[in-house]
């Protein structure tokens, strides 16, 4: 039996619309329902049920609604349209006014870049490199910043990896010189310590090429229109004293041909017909040095530039592949060892191959091996948990071991790469390989140092031994080794290729000068044909000038027209 006091319903009323939330800091619309509604109504005497909305009251719920969700809206696109907050941490502070002296050393840069850079490369890089350094020393003055070691060190890193195109005449390891002074002169410039500081870093000048225009053109305005009255001497001073140059210059030049002679070695020869090609070179000189200037003055904070850090994996998921695969790697070298100290010559007879083939075919894949094997060593120690002792010691030591490990891969792809060359002579493409092999075992002993030493010195390291090999590489002359090793080759085999000879840069003239007739003319004449004897002294390497003096002190022989079949031996493998 029902309480009586319940009231009895046949159905339920209509549930009511929810009521919109308003966006934050409104308040409810007055309407004439409010006025309507009466004075509030105490819970005592508040019917049990809601009442029905009238349709004013649904069209203005309605109303708020649709409010409320475009407010949301527009919050979300606006939080979307906000730069994200490492962008903000990066972006430099407004730089100080270009000073005079930076605006001096950029025209300079400018001129210089036109006058010089045209004829080749050489000793002008240096030339026009030190305006621009003084540029971006006098701007990184003005705002305050102090010179630091690193700095230092990468600025003078760069400069000394110019001197390469001066030394050497071979335009391989001159392109990995010049690229690698700018990544460090970018370096020099933005100071970076971490791995995104020194990675980015490095190429943070291409960022500054548009702002430093507008920097330096701001500055140019702003110093035209408070001193106009000291621009008039100026220009006056410049204008009277190139008359004068060219006026008694050309009038002591007509007067003694030594002077003539003289001046004409060391003053640019240009001609309205290069005119375009200096003026590009001209513009070129002046957007690097504002860039460089630009980066000085207010450099990207690129070190605080954060890398979200991975989600740890599990100890097994991560550490279980890494052991299986020192494993494998010390299964291989074990078999390694085995065949070239016991069973080499039975492994040989059991795939067939010949010594210089078995080295071969194994030297490209063991340094895509090492390759890959750096790649493994990033990802591990991004995703390994370091949070337990236990956990950072098994790190390090699977690491450390597979580091080890591959080491030893390295020691065996030189090795074979050795017995190759002892086959079938050195190329260019045999040292750079070699070369190559070489950098990554140092970056493999450097893992291992900052797995015991720790790792916040480990980018610049890598960085630093990237350039000091770039260095090497170029002043050690990989022409004139190809050349020396071969010539060493031809005198015991009596095998060579003259034909690969050719295509050597001038830097292979003196090993080269040591082959017998006719072989030493086929092989410089391809080498010395085409050459530009009249060269500026700025634009002419020191290897070339040796392979002048060499041909000019002992002729080509004219009566060596045909050289052809003078190649012996398999010369089809210099190409590999």
């Amino acid at each position: 039996m029902p309480d009586e006091t319940e009231p009895t319903r046949s159905a339920p009323p209509p549930r009511p619309l929810p009521a919109a939330v308003p966006p934050p800091g409104t308040r409810p619309a007055d309407g004439p329902q409010d006025a309507a509604a009466g004075p509030p109504v105490s819970p005592e005497h508040a019917h049990p049920y809601p009442q029905p909305l009238t349709p004013d009251q649904v069209r203005q719920q309605q109303w708020q609604q649709w409010q409320a969700h475009q407010y949301w809206q527009q919050q979300r696109r606006l939080k979307a349209a906000e730069p994200p907050a490492w962008r903000a941490r990066v972006r430099p502070a407004p730089p100080a006014r270009i000073r005079a002296a930076s605006l001096w050393c950029v025209l300079a840069t400018a001129l210089l870049s036109g006058l010089f850079l045209g004829d080749g490369l050489g000793l002008n890089l240096l030339i026009v490199a030190v305006p621009a350094a003084l540029a971006a020393f006098f701007a990184a003055q003005a705002a305050g910043r102090r010179i630091r070691p690193w700095s230092l060190v990468w600025g003078l890193g760069g400069l000394a990896l110019l001197a390469v195109p001066v030394l050497r005449d071979a335009g391989w390891p001159t392109f990995l010189a010049v690229l690698s002074a700018l990544v460090l002169g970018s370096l020099a410039l933005h100071g970076g310590r971490t791995w995104p500081g020194v990675l980015i870093g490095s190429l943070g000048l291409i960022g500054s090429v548009v702002p430093g225009i507008r920097w330096g053109w701001r500055g140019l305005r702003e110093r035209a229109d408070g001193s106009r009255d000291r621009w008039g001497p100026v220009v006056r001073t410049v204008l009277i004293a190139a008359v004068l140059l060219v006026v008694f210059g050309t009038l002591f030049v007509s007067a003694d041909a030594a002077f003539a002679k003289l001046l004409g070695k060391l003053v640019p020869d240009v001609s309205l017909l290069d005119g375009p090609w200096r003026i590009l070179l001209c513009a070129l000189g002046l957007i690097g040095a504002l860039a460089a200037a630009r980066t000085a003055a207010a450099p990207h904070q690129w070190d605080k530039a954060e890398i979200a850090p991975a989600r740890a994996r599990g100890r097994m998921e991560w550490a279980l592949p890494l052991i299986v695969l020192n494993l494998l790697f010390a299964a291989f070298i074990a078999v390694q060892l085995t065949v070239l100290f016991g069973e080499y010559e039975a492994a040989l007879d059991a795939t067939g191959l010949n010594h210089s083939d078995y080295a071969r075919q194994g030297f490209w894949q063991l340094l895509w091996a090492t390759l890959l094997t750096l790649a493994v060593i990033a990802l591990a120690s991004r995703w390994a948990p370091r949070a337990d002792a236990r956990d950072a010691t098994l790190v390090r030591s699977v690491l450390g071991v597979l580091c080890l490990l591959t080491l030893v891969v390295v020691v065996s792809a030189l090795y074979r790469m050795n017995m190759y060359v002892g086959s079938y002579g050195l190329t260019r493409l045999r040292v750079s390989v070699t070369a190559m092999e070489i950098w990554l075992g140092v970056v493999l002993v450097l893992i291992m140092a900052a797995g015991v030493f720790g790792s916040r010195w480990l980018p610049r390291a890598v960085v630093g031994s990237a350039a000091a090999a770039v260095l090497a590489f170029g002043l050690a002359s990989p022409d004139a080794l190809v050349a020396e090793r071969n010539v060493a080759r031809f005198k015991q085999t009596k095998e060579i290729d003259v034909d690969y000879f050719r295509g050597l840069s001038a830097d292979a003239v003196p090993a080269l000068d040591t082959l017998p007739e006719p072989q030493r003319t086929c092989a410089l004449r391809g080498i010395m044909d085409g050459r530009d004897i009249d060269s500026p002294w700025y634009a002419v390497s020191l290897g070339e000038r040796r392979a002048r003096e060499a041909v000019e002190a002992r002729p080509l022989d004219p009566a060596v027209t045909d050289c052809r079949g003078l190649d012996s031996g398999d010369s089809g493998e210099y190409g590999r």
